[in-house]
């Protein structure tokens, strides 16, 4: 358990409030008004699952485990960047946490390189929307659509699926997938784009189905 996230609020939920069957939105609107108990739970049913995001972008468990402190403490100090008209609370978490770590994996790669390779910062366009279609990576971490995921990945031209799987389920920044294909920058971003807009229809094909039935 993350200690002292803020140093400040009181316990102040309802003892007879069983924080486990709230929702992820009910969690956080009282966080928002400084309920430990509700962080706690939040950070009860998601802690594992930042962590692994973060090991698997930065291949580090001390790390990850700052990472994971990092965002952790974000959400019980600024709850209010959480809007559930945006998306479910789980593609903000998620996409809060693999933002973080590619910060991290950037500024050691820097650290290493020093000044050995300019700064990629004004090319890449690694921050997800918020809208869970748009990252398959975020997609991944949720259970009920991971087979959809799979079969929307196997209608992309091997090109396509190959710099998507780099970039989001290998962790790579698109700079990254460039060097590791031998492509330039801007043909990666081009497969990237073009390959998430196919899933992107896939998936909201399957939905607009099962809304149908």
């Amino acid at each position: 358990m993350i200690s002292n996230p803020g140093a400040v609020g009181e316990r102040i939920g309802d003892g007879a409030v069983n924080y486990a069957d709230l929702r992820d939105d009910e969690l956080m609107d009282r966080v928002a008004l400084q309920d430990l108990a509700a962080f706690e739970a939040i950070y009860d049913r998601f802690g594992d699952l930042v962590f692994s995001v973060a090991m698997r972008v930065v291949g580090d468990p001390s790390i990850a485990e700052d990472i994971a402190q990092d965002v952790f403490v974000r959400v019980w100090r600024r709850p209010e960047l959480f809007d559930v008209k945006r998306g479910k609370f789980v593609t903000w978490l998620m996409s809060v946490t693999r933002n973080r770590s590619i910060d991290e994996r950037r500024s050691r790669g820097r650290r290493l390189r020093h000044e050995s390779l300019p700064s990629i910062d004004d090319e890449e366009e690694v921050i997800p929307s918020g809208n869970e279609r748009d990252d398959p990576a975020v997609a991944t971490v949720i259970a009920d659509d991971r087979a959809a995921v799979r079969a929307a990945m196997e209608i992309l031209p091997p090109e396509q699926k190959l710099a998507i799987h780099l970039a989001y389920f290998g962790g790579l920044t698109q700079q990254e997938v460039a060097e590791r294909l031998g492509q330039p920058l801007g043909t990666v971003k081009t497969r990237i784009r073009l390959g998430m807009q196919k899933m992107r229809g896939a998936l909201e094909a399957r939905e607009g189905s099962y809304r149908g039935n």
